[in-house]
């Protein structure tokens, strides 16, 4: 802190040029994605469909780098243009602060010097022989503990003095001009501190983005590119605090709302990485920046080596693969993120505009890899598929915002209730962003994430919006009966095949010997399961709806460990359950088949 920016510079600092240079580097973003509109539809596009030759291939694929060129300007210049844009927002309050201190310094006729000590002069009177106590000088004390302090344990001759540190007994000066001119000058070194460290944590970001001359476009470049995303977005996060993260999913709609599309534009080319996964923002905006940051994640994780990247690495490549499918309901990425075992929020029809909103958590063993692309995902597209039958108003989402637990860690209740805000978060942001007065959401929690989901229903309020939940084959939910959950029981369902050995766990009281986390056996006349009453039990209270026997486990079947457990979402692996989630989800529960609870 000795160095860097002065208080001079920070005076005379033209903020204003920060700003017109950030609005340059938009109209340039703006320029490289309509020129890349251009290319992409116009020349691209038109070639492709209308020559088949090897010179008309070979032009396509030119066409194609120039697009990727294109491409790299807008990502860069709008990263460029949200450094500066930031930069130059937080440094206007540290310089207002600093420029009124020096105002004060001016009326009281003190004198600042170049190291931001404030000399003062004579005043008051010595009682002893009544001459006039001397002026002096004195240097601000920023705040910091140690060396980045120059006003820190300073006595009056400049001397470093512990005995004058925070807290000390001091004597105080008969002359009043001391205590007006440390007041000024402690606020101007606050000033200094803060912009010092604003300047320091942007440098860097703005010092990672240049290319080097005749630079190629490649997975490389977007590697690099992913990293410079990530620096921007950290450098920012005090703007970015200010301007939107710190406010709740519906004051973000409201901000998001407010802005002009050039602005929405921005942000979303700026901050890709934050606007993609920020509740509260709508959800073609937050696939608009998740689709163009999904790549650069995905180039920036090739290659790497530690834990869980390859996996993560297959998983993003699987969304990516699902994403250029034209599907019917469309496809929307939510959210991402490499972050733990990874993050993916997965929507198959817009719940923005649907009437009907499902947001299904998944359970034990659920990461990001290649099996949540393929399986995981597809429930939702299944659950949407199915639900628009009965209302073609419907959109269902695969929420993975949480480390599921593996098998190692089933038993505990750490992770549901690290999930379970962020999933009310995620809740709360469905609700405020959907166009319906009143839409029909429902929470649906599969294994573990029956947990999670019931763990986030007994929070105060419930889970934001929720009218029914649905808890498929479930180990418990911590609830001792449906009315816990918030929703009133009588919108509560439940899912238990019979031959789902999963919802047959006892509860841990009831477990005799050594036995595995998915091959229990239920304790006699109990209806505790693992993580409280067996919801599937008369004494929980839920509506149980039919959901067949499922196959059997094991070798019995030869489908696996337990595939009754997993087959509730397949309308022909469970029909009867897919359709009972898929009329549920529809705001048709009343139609639904049930079973008798046990």
């Amino acid at each position: 802190m000795a160095f860097g920016l002065t208080w001079q510079q920070l005076r005379d600092l033209k903020l204003s040029e920060l700003t017109d240079a950030a609005e340059g580097w938009a109209v340039l973003m703006r320029r490289a994605d309509a020129a890349r509109e251009r290319v992409d539809s116009d020349m691209s596009g038109k070639l492709a469909r209308t020559q088949e030759s090897e010179s008309a291939e070979s032009a396509v694929k030119r066409l194609k780098r120039l697009s990727e060129n294109y491409h790299y300007i807008q990502t860069e210049a709008g990263l460029i243009r949200g450094t500066l844009d930031g930069l130059a927002t937080e440094l206007a309050a540290p310089q207002r602060r600093l420029r009124d201190a020096l105002d004060d310094v001016a009326s009281l006729g003190y004198e600042v010097n170049v190291d931001g000590s404030i000399d003062y002069p004579a005043g008051g009177r010595n009682a002893m022989n009544g001459d006039a106590v001397p002026g002096g000088s004195v240097m601000g004390d920023n705040g910091l503990i140690g060396a980045g302090n120059p006003g820190l344990y300073r006595d009056d001759n400049g001397m470093y003095d512990p005995a004058q540190g925070p807290g000390a007994l001091r004597l105080r000066s008969l002359n009043p001009h001391r205590a007006k001119a440390q007041d000024v000058a402690d606020r101007i070194a606050h000033a200094l501190r803060e912009a010092r460290e604003i300047d320091e944590r942007y440098s860097p970001a703005l010092r990672e983005l240049k290319a080097a001359p005749g630079l190629t476009v490649d997975r490389k470049t977007w590697a690099n590119v992913a990293g410079d995303v990530t620096a921007v977005g950290s450098a920012a996060r005090e703007y970015l605090a200010d301007q939107v993260l710190e406010k709740s999913p519906a004051g973000r709609k409201e901000w998001w709302d407010r802005l002009s599309e050039e602005e929405r534009q921005e942000y979303i080319t700026s901050f890709p990485d934050v606007i993609g996964n920020l509740d509260g923002i709508p959800a073609v905006a937050r696939d608009e920046a998740n689709r163009a940051n999904l790549p650069l994640v995905i180039a920036g994780l090739e290659g790497q080596k530690s834990d869980g990247a390859q996996d993560k690495l297959a998983g993003l490549k699987g969304i990516q693969s699902k994403l250029s499918i034209d599907s019917h309901p469309p496809m929307y990425l939510l959210g991402f993120g490499t972050e733990g075992k990874g993050r993916a929020i997965v929507s198959y029809g817009n719940p923005d505009t649907s009437r009907n909103v499902s947001s299904y958590v998944p359970g034990l063993g659920t990461a990001l890899d290649e099996e949540f692309a393929d399986d995981t995902v597809r429930r939702a597209y299944q659950t949407a598929k199915s639900a628009q039958k009965y209302d073609p108003s419907s959109a269902s989402i695969v929420w993975l915002g949480y480390d599921a637990p593996g098998v190692k860690d089933v038993a505990s209740t750490t992770d549901a209730n690290n999930g379970a805000p962020a999933y009310n978060s995620f809740m709360d942001g469905i609700q405020a962003t959907n166009k319906h007065e009143n839409p029909h959401i429902t929470a649906i929690g599969h294994s573990y994430g029956s947990l999670t989901v019931g763990t986030a229903a007994r929070q105060d309020g419930g889970i934001p919006g929720a009218d029914d939940i649905v808890l498929l084959g479930s180990p418990g939910t911590g609830a001792d009966s449906a009315s816990e959950l918030n929703v009133g029981k009588e919108h509560v369902f439940v899912g238990a095949a019979d031959n789902d050995p999963v919802t047959k766990l006892p509860a841990k009281k009831d477990l005799l010997g050594v036995v595995g986390p998915v091959f229990g056996a239920v304790a006699a006349g109990s209806h505790d399961n693992w993580f409280g009453v067996d919801p599937a039990s008369q004494e929980f209270g839920a509506i149980r709806m039919e959901s067949g026997d499922g196959p059997l486990p094991l070798w019995l079947s030869g489908k696996g460990p337990t595939p009754a457990h997993s087959g509730y979402f397949d309308p022909e692996r469970n029909p009867s359950a897919a359709d009972n989630i898929a009329m549920i989800v529809a705001g048709r529960s009343g139609s639904i088949t049930t079973e008798a609870p046990r």
